[in-house]
């Protein structure tokens, strides 16, 4: 028999209405890869000390769930950096045995996915997201600037045969990548993935002119109904992606589009940091500090912090992307936050 999961004390609703049930965590903001859209090269990272421990990571995640938060994902940076992450994924676990979690996922570069799928299947880890832009190893390369695509394909390789499920996450961008959606979407077919499309996000500076590479989703769209037939699906995962069922392939498609199709009016989550901040929108600089309520008053200080919080979580984002700027609309980089 399942178990019986406990009924929030008081759930997190926000000022519109909207539960919140999904919480994102990043547990490093660093990475060994530097994806052109999402870092400069020479990055500047947060020293060790001003990092929430694994300790403090799970009595945080258990103070959500005690809230009603239904579904936590492990992001960065790339997550599987950090020293001891699989033994946090075997914590935060504990909740998916009592019911009271239904999904523990993790977004990943799959560079170091090979030596750890297993042990995530282990901690209860169900899916993993992969961010995967491009199956040429030299496109891969200039977008990662010195990533390897056979380690990546390795880690995908080995998370599907562990029995994780994989969703592959492609950064849509024009002139680079364009050409390579409708053989990304075969491949992910043939190998039993899903596939999510994601436009550009302007977050945090980096070196490469983003509206030089940003491509509208809904023109990508209008092009593949050109040549298959896309069946919308209402099935919603909790996160931003709207689907569709490919009748040709057989594939589920993710489209997320921030900038051409606002996606907020059903948000329901928020974002942790590795320091310990909370972000109510991804699109909005607005965070409180959850780890110095911990560390100065415990769960009790952190539940003040969180109905706070719900009072600020804002309507929608506010991005947007222009030519006649180099500035993001955030200036937080996306590994801050996490994916």
């Amino acid at each position: 028999m399942a178990p019986t999961p406990t009924a929030p004390a008081r759930p997190l609703t926000d000022g519109y209405g909207r539960r919140i049930s999904y919480l994102r965590i990043s547990v490093t903001d660093r990475c060994d890869l530097r994806c052109r859209y999402c870092m400069s090269e020479k990055m500047q990272f947060l020293p060790r000390r001003d990092i929430l421990s694994f300790e403090e990571i799970d009595m945080i995640a258990s103070a959500f769930v005690a809230r009603g938060v239904r579904r936590i994902r492990l992001s960065g940076g790339e997550p599987l950096v950090r020293k001891g992450v699989v033994d946090l994924a075997h914590r935060l676990g504990r909740h998916l045995e009592s019911g009271d979690l239904d999904e523990l996922t993790m977004t990943s570069n799959a560079t170091r996915l090979a030596r750890h799928a297993e042990a995530l299947v282990d901690a209860g880890i169900g899916r993993i997201n992969v961010s995967l832009d491009t199956r040429d190893p030299e496109t891969f390369r200039y977008i990662t600037r010195w990533g390897e695509l056979e380690k990546t394909l390795e880690g995908i390789a080995a998370a599907k045969a562990a029995g994780l499920e994989v969703k592959i996450n492609m950064v849509a961008l024009k002139g680079l990548n364009d050409d390579q959606i409708v053989p990304m979407m075969r491949w992910c077919a043939s190998e039993g993935h899903g596939l999510t499309l994601i436009e550009t996000m302007p977050l945090g500076r980096i070196d490469d002119d983003r509206h030089d590479r940003y491509l509208p989703l809904d023109a990508v769209q209008r092009d593949l109904e050109e040549q298959f037939q896309l069946v919308p699906l209402a099935e919603r995962t909790g996160g931003p992606a709207r689907y569709w069922k490919v009748e040709e392939l057989g594939l589920k498609l993710g489209l997320i589009t921030p900038l051409t199709n606002n996606f907020c009016d059903g948000c329901n989550r928020v974002r942790i940091t590795v320091s310990g901040q909370i972000y109510m929108c991804l699109g909005h600089d607005d965070h409180l500090d959850l780890k110095t309520a911990l560390r100065k008053g415990g769960t009790e200080a952190l539940d003040r912090v969180l109905d706070r919080a719900m009072t600020l979580k804002p309507k929608q984002h506010d991005f947007s992307i222009s030519g006649d700027s180099d500035t993001p609309s955030v200036a937080r980089h996306m590994s801050v936050t996490g994916g």
